[in-house]
């Protein structure tokens, strides 16, 4: 008698994550046939080179002796004092320690703070192109993501009108990504009080996802949402992976402010979900308060002569050089979010592309259709790689173009 498949949950019928996904696995079993492979589906600044500040390993090394033990549900003072005081830098006043939830990455705190919020059927708005986690987290919650559009001819910014549009009785919140990952827009300070407006006159909650805040080009400002918005709830999300270059540490936090009142139950909801994983890692949070408290190494990045300046210099310029390729450059984060000109190569498809380029020329990009986008004409990459290694990616991309041009 035959065994019966395990049959899986369906909620994760709808769940995608294409940056670890097929493509990521071909590129594996490339790897392990000995092919060297340039990965640029994920931003991990550790696999280029980049280096957490010696400070923050010390710091974690120093107090490895007080590690053993869980510690509090939102985490070890220090480290909450810590986004407490750069908080107030910034003028969001009204946060204390209280406020402040240490999880193991921006991915878990993301995940327990939309299973304390949603009910089934209940929608959160996000950005389209979005970072695939949150569509993923609202569904596995059993709430609907309703998309706003960040449309490539807007320079990726969202339409506050529509946004409004979208609004309805089931609408619990709304996502903005600034810096914005996989567009690396950054969205300037008249936008963004729209949106708050609209936000607070729904009730709805801000959900900020800030954890490229530093990361910005020639000029460009972050504005830190919570600092408008007053009104209603705000929840500010942040971490150790991508600004300090800390991914494998799994420290992120999500800071509550606005209006508390009228979210004490919800607060309560999301502090019960913090217990009952115990505490997020205790070693990685002792390098919070040294991170945020200490020199900024990340500047010396993004200016002119930086890494990551450079490494966005080239990506810009190997657009340029293209006969097929268009691109909004970056002002913010670690990525760009090239697109093919239609009109070049009719009928474009950004997974076949993905797919060739890995197989032939032995690059991992991830295809912009899995940023829950309606057009298959771009693609994302990490502008991580030095600028040498970035001016090789964009030489093997033009060949594969002139292979798919009819």
């Amino acid at each position: 008698m035959g065994k019966a498949s395990i049959q899986t949950n369906h909620i994760l019928e709808g769940v995608r994550y294409e940056i670890r996904g097929e493509l990521a696995h071909r590129a594996t079993q490339l790897e392990r046939q000995g092919y060297e492979i340039i990965s640029l589906n994920i931003g991990n600044p550790g696999l280029f080179g980049y280096r957490t500040p010696e400070t923050m390993r010390l710091a974690m090394i120093e107090n490895l002796g007080q590690s053993e033990a869980y510690c509090h549900q939102k985490g070890i003072f220090p480290a909450r004092e810590a986004v407490v005081m750069q908080q107030q830098d910034r003028g969001v006043l009204d946060v204390t320690a209280d406020d402040v939830f240490m999880g193991n990455g921006v991915s878990e705190c993301i995940d327990f703070v939309l299973r304390a919020l949603l009910n089934s059927g209940d929608e959160l708005l996000v950005p389209s192109p979005d970072y695939p986690l949150w569509s993923a987290a609202v569904s596995l919650n059993h709430g609907a993501p309703v998309y706003y559009n960040c449309k490539p001819d807007n320079q990726f910014l969202p339409d506050p009108e529509e946004i409004r549009s979208l609004i309805t009785p089931r609408t619990r919140g709304i996502v903005l990504i600034n810096p914005n990952n996989p567009t690396g827009a950054v969205y300037p300070l008249e936008l963004l009080q729209d949106i708050v407006r609209i936000a607070e006159e729904a009730q709805i909650i801000v959900f900020a996802d800030e954890i490229y805040d530093q990361m910005l080009y020639d000029g460009a400002e972050h504005v830190p949402l919570a600092t408008l918005v007053h009104e209603t709830l705000c929840a500010t999300f942040n971490g150790l992976s991508k600004i300090y270059r800390a991914c494998g540490y799994r420290v992120g936090w999500v800071t509550f402010s606005g209006e508390r009142e009228n979210a004490r139950e919800y607060m309560h909801a999301v502090e019960l979900l913090a217990s009952l994983r115990l505490c997020a890692n205790v070693p990685g949070q002792w390098a919070v308060q040294t991170a945020l408290g200490g020199y900024q190494s990340v500047r010396e990045l993004t200016k002119p002569g930086g890494r990551l300046y450079q490494s966005r210099k080239a990506v810009i310029e190997g657009v340029k050089k293209s006969r097929f390729l268009d691109l909004q450059a970056p002002d913010g984060a670690m990525y760009a979010f090239p697109s093919v000109n239609p009109e070049v190569i009719p009928g474009f498809n950004d997974q076949r592309f993905a797919l060739e380029l890995l197989e032939k020329k032995h690059v991992l990009i991830a295809p912009g259709s899995s940023f829950n986008v309606p057009y298959r004409n771009h693609f994302r990459i990490t502008t991580l790689p030095d600028e040498r290694k970035m001016t090789v990616v964009f030489e093997r991309m033009e060949e594969v173009l002139e292979s798919l041009e009819p």
